[in-house]
């Protein structure tokens, strides 16, 4: 096998979205527009919020695609137009298929305290834009574990060795949640066909000849079948994401993303004459 080397290093950049949350980001940006299949990951804090004080992301619609949000620490309490009500906690993880369109909100505790987690958008097939709405949620203890010489890692979706993901995937996707101890090095099979990259959210890490620093995403080119990841002197806590692109056309209208400027038009319309429900 061979590993992949780093095609771009993307800085990530804070910025405010929702009703004022920091999120720091790589893409969709000036330099890294999407990595097909994904379209946005943002990384929430990690805050430290007072009573009342936390900002979240009041009522806002979306068709065409997946978010999925992933906690590490603090709580993300979930509203939606269909009548579904969640909490996502530390640790755990809601796949959530817009497919043909709902309203929702994800708002944290108002009794403050700390905030940290990932959110990632994932483009839906054209075939499957206009699914059913769909809820995958798993608690910190169902999201299965692998660990060896100084690694852990949450997998989300995909596999590491034996160890498989529970989410259900359209596509073939990898979602890893790795924590090297210093020095320690993990490495993990991606198929060449498959884009990848990894979002380092702190520490530093050595991939490909590439010594990288947190916060960036180091984008992953094709030459390879498996990413090799060292960490340095301070350890390093990653994502590794990895998945089939569509290749499909992407037109895309703040929370709307699908294949044709008509399309977004009448998910608009359809918002917009409440048909995408209320909460």
């Amino acid at each position: 096998m061979s590993s992949r080397s780093v095609s771009a290093v993307v800085p990530a950049s804070s910025q405010l979205e929702g009703a004022g949350m920091v999120v720091h980001r790589t893409f969709p940006g000036a330099r890294l527009d999407m990595v097909d299949p994904f379209l946005l990951l943002d990384e929430l804090g990690p805050a430290d919020f007072g009573p009342g004080e936390a900002p979240g992301f009041p009522d806002h619609p979306h068709r065409g695609f997946e978010t999925v949000t992933y906690m590490l620490d603090g709580v993300m309490e979930h509203r939606d137009s269909a009548g579904h009500r969640g909490v996502v906690g530390p640790g755990d993880v809601q796949w959530m298929t817009a497919g043909s369109g709902l309203v929702h909100s994800e708002m944290p505790d108002s009794r403050g305290g700390p905030l940290h987690g990932f959110q990632l958008w994932v483009n839906l097939p054209a075939a499957d834009k206009m699914s059913d709405p769909r809820y995958q949620e798993l608690s910190a203890a169902e999201i299965p574990e692998w660990s060896g010489d100084g690694a852990r890692v949450n997998v989300l979706a995909g596999a590491v060795g034996d160890v498989a993901g529970r989410i259900e995937t359209h596509l073939p996707i990898t979602y890893l949640h790795v924590r090297l101890d210093p020095g320690a090095a993990f490495t993990q099979p991606v198929p060449a066909a498959l884009n990848a990259f990894v979002y380092l959210s702190d520490g530093s890490v050595s991939v490909g000849g590439e010594d990288v620093a947190a916060k960036a995403t180091l984008l992953l080119d094709g030459d390879g079948d498996e990413v090799a990841i060292s960490a340095g002197g301070d350890g390093a806590d990653l994502l590794l994401l990895a998945g089939q692109p569509l290749r499909e056309p992407v037109a895309r209208y703040g929370p709307f993303v699908m294949n044709t400027k008509a399309e977004l038009a009448e998910a608009v319309d359809d918002y917009q004459a409440g048909r995408m429900g209320v909460i």
